[in-house]
């Protein structure tokens, strides 16, 4: 990767990354996978090893930086950070003005998306189809499970940032919604404004440690087994169009930082039913609008890619 629009459409695919993990339900993940640089941001994640730690510490700094692929994580990380910033509140916004036109939207990237994915599977059989169908199942009782009562125990606290971190690396998987279902979504949130530097620093040091272990897991199994691993996270992001269905009714809600009452468990209706239900109006025709713009877009990014990268 040398050109300059090499480097400028991976900033962007940096600023796609950061803004689906400020989305509820949708993960970083998902657009690393659809958008061909997932492996190698494992790769370049997992080359943060002894060795790194040697070239460090002799500051040999050229070395280093060629060793964790600096230039690839260093771009792709001032895309997410740009999104985190300038996005996160537009996104949000949107989700609470229009969330039916979102979540169309949503939905519609991430199944032509697993479509997609699917043409990585070089040879498929019963284990591959297995394989899918496990994806699928870990997907659903994930994403439809009811939050939990956790402890604030620091163990927890670590654990809970290692886990969501991981989730974040996962097509299909919300960190922030793993985060919520350990009961820790909050927590955390407060710990940052309230600067708990003793809480941040447990909770990252679980993230640091979570995202190197994983990491390495990630990569060993798309080495040895790509066909069942592609097959698993294809069925993670199947799986994951529960939580990303447009019309939902609220269940449970609790009161967030700001005093809002928010959502915390939301079950799926039929549209025709949603009006019924909840008293607002569904902006079917809308949705399908939307959907069938997420389906185009990532087609159209996938056709980019190709051209850009024929060899590929």
């Amino acid at each position: 990767m040398r050109r300059f629009v090499d480097y400028f459409l991976l900033y962007l695919k940096g600023i796609a990354m950061g803004s689906a993990d400020v989305v509820p339900g949708v993960s970083g993940g998902t657009i690393a996978f659809i958008t061909g640089i997932y492996e190698q941001l494992l790769n370049s994640i997992k080359s943060v090893d002894k060795q790194a730690f040697l070239y460090l510490r002799s500051f040999q700094l050229k070395a280093l930086w060629e060793h964790v692929n600096g230039t690839f994580l260093l771009v792709l990380l001032a895309g997410i950070g740009t999104s985190i910033v300038t996005l996160a509140k537009v996104i949000t916004h949107l989700l609470s003005s229009h969330p039916i036109q979102v979540w169309a939207f949503f939905f519609g990237l991430i199944v032509i998306s697993a479509l997609i994915i699917l043409r990585e599977i070089k040879q498929w059989g019963i284990g591959v189809i297995i394989a899918i169908l496990v994806g699928i199942a870990a997907a659903y009782f994930i994403t439809s499970s009811t939050p939990a009562e956790t402890p604030d125990a620091s163990w927890f606290l670590f654990i809970a940032g290692a886990v969501a971190i991981c989730a974040m690396i996962l097509p299909g998987i919300s960190g922030a919604f793993i985060l919520l279902l350990f009961g820790k979504y909050e927590y955390v949130l407060n710990a940052i404004k309230e600067l708990k530097i003793v809480d941040i620093l447990i909770f990252g040091l679980g993230c640091i440690v979570g995202i190197l272990s994983f990491a390495r897991v990630v990569s060993w199994l798309f080495n040895k087994f790509h066909n069942l691993t592609v097959g698993v996270l294809s069925g993670f992001m199947i799986g994951s169009l529960y939580k990303v269905w447009p019309w939902k009714k609220a269940v449970e809600t609790y009161v967030d930082r700001h005093g809002e009452i928010k959502p915390l468990y939301e079950v799926n209706v039929m549209p025709n039913d949603y009006l019924s239900q909840t008293g607002l109006e569904p902006h079917f025709i809308e949705a399908l609008g939307f959907a069938a713009g997420g389906f185009l877009l990532v087609l159209a990014m996938d056709r980019i890619a190709a051209y850009l990268n024929p060899k590929n």
